[in-house]
Order: structure tokens, then sequence, then C-alpha cells
């Protein structure tokens, strides 16, 4: 058995899902990937995968195990391509998960910009509103708002993320424009249903306030939300970075601009790894000079 052609497709069937998704990335079949798996596990004496007929899902070794492959294929790799590091283009695919929202809004848009530079890059951006495991999902990096619990990644901190209450004109006609935060009390709101209930809070130089939203609808879309809110369906407490347009085209007005909200932190966050390959180096650089300061 070649050890580092097994822990390979170990890795690759981490990152795809499946057997038959990692043979054709490998361009192999999926029959022998699952001897590569096997040889594996005999090798090892441990159980990688739990399988069932619907789905493959790691075991606790299998998860820790994942983690020693990658440092030791990206040694295997930096050694391999050090002599010649400075002398060609960072290649290779990068895995990047990013919330949905300001994945489409601002990280789309500005990675014309990534290919520009890295061409022989290729980009696998995941958009999902749910915090991705960086291991199991066999990411790179991912951009996270809210705050940070995991102090074994590296992070880094980017502009915040910035929220407004808005609503649609034809909303606003039948209900009125709130002045202060409890005129809120007459109106209905579509929430982010991650976010739940939860009270919004406003600051206006020392004075703060909070507003317990009523719900008409809820839904696990911030895209979903802004659309709700553009066909008059309630308020809605929405990222700057994706309505700001609508506000500009008129499709929404911005309520109580003179009251600001929390800002969300945001940061790009991957792994610790000792021989980062060249082509992650360039993205966090790239990252670094777009969103540190502001978001595009």
């Amino acid at each position: 058995m070649d050890l580092f052609t097994a822990m390979r497709t170990f890795v690759e069937v981490a990152q795809a899902g499946s057997m038959n998704a990692a043979g054709l990335r490998l361009n192999v079949s999926g029959a022998l990937v699952g001897q590569r798996i096997a040889g594996l596990e005999d090798y090892l004496q441990a159980k990688l995968l739990n399988r069932t007929t619907r789905q493959q899902k790691l075991t606790d070794f299998g998860a820790s195990y994942l983690e020693q492959c990658r440092d030791i294929l990206e040694l295997v790799d930096f050694s391999e391509g050090k002599a010649s590091d400075q002398q060609r283009q960072p290649q290779g695919r990068l895995r990047i998960a990013a919330p949905v929202s300001f994945g489409s809004a601002a990280l789309m848009p500005a990675l014309k910009g990534f290919t520009e530079i890295a061409p022989e890059v290729e980009i696998e951006l995941t958009l999902s509103d749910n915090n991705e495991d960086l291991i199991a999902g066999g990411f790179d990096a991912a951009f996270r708002i809210g705050e940070m619990e995991d102090s074994a990644l590296l992070q880094i901190q980017l502009a915040p993320y910035r929220m407004m209450i808005c609503a649609s004109g034809e909303y606003l006609a039948e209900h009125g424009e709130p002045q202060i935060p409890s005129d809120l009390n007459r109106f209905r709101a579509v929430l982010f249903s991650r976010t739940g209930r939860k009270p919004w809070r406003f600051k206006q130089g020392s004075e703060e306030r909070s507003w317990t939203p009523q719900t008409r609808i809820s839904v696990n879309s911030g895209q979903a939300v802004r659309v709700a809110a553009i066909a008059g369906m309630g308020v809605a407490m929405l990222p700057e970075i994706l309505v700001r347009g609508d506000i500009s085209a008129g499709k929404l007005v911005q309520l109580l601009p003179d009251w600001n909200l929390p800002e969300q932190p945001m940061a790009l966050i991957y792994h610790r790894d000792r021989y980062r390959p060249q082509r992650l180096t360039k993205f966090i650089d790239f990252v670094k000079s777009v969103f540190r300061s502001q978001l595009v």
C-alpha cells in the first residue's frame, strides 16, 4: 500500500463527502477509493469512517487523523515545492466557507481580484449561514461573523459587520415611520431564524434602548429576509452590505438612522499549520488588503 496515496485519498473522501465523489476528483473509481480507505483502516487498525447506505461520517479517530494527514501532506508538498516556490504561481484548490449574505454581496465580487493575482488557484466557495467546521468540512479557511470560540484556529480580525433596520416604502406608508425605538411596537418584524427573537439594541450617545421584535415570519436566509422586507412584509435587521444598494434604489428605507446598532465582529479563521500552502498565504494577504479596513 502506498501510504501517502491512501492518506491523500482519505483527505479527499472527507472533503468530497463520499467515495464516489472523491473518485471523480481523483479520476479513479469509487471502488478503488473504497479499497484504499479499507487498506488504510487495516494499516491503522482503526475505523476512520462510519458508513451507512445514505451517508458517511468521520469517527472521532478519523477526525483527528484527518488533521494529522493534512499536516503531513502539507509538509510533503512544502518540501517538494520549496525550491521552486519563488519562481511559480500559487496553484491547487482552495476551499473557503463564508456566510451567505457576506459571500454573495461582498466576497464574490472581490474574488475577481484574487483570480487575477493567483490565476492557477481553483477556488471552491461554500456559502452557508451555519458555522462550517473547518476540519470536518475540509476547508482551508472560513469567514465568521460573531464572537469566535475555537482558540485552536488562527484569526484575522476584519472590519466589523454593520447592521441596519429597514422596511419598504409601501410598508411605511401603511404603518408610519418610527422616530424612536419604542415606536417599533406597532410594527411586525421579519427575522433571521438563527438569531431568534433576541432584543434589538439601539444606542444614541449615552442613551441605550432595546426592542423585542414581534415576529411576522422568520426564515433561515438573510437574502430571504431582504426579499420579504422589500415585499412589505415587515421591518428587518439586515447587514448594510446586503441592503445599501436597495436603499439607494428606493426599494428599502433605513429606519432610525440616528440610532446605532451593535456591530458584529468578523474574522477570517484558518488552521494553525506550520507549513501553510502558498495559495492560502496568498489568499490571506488578499483578504487583509481588501476587507480589513472596510467591506467592499
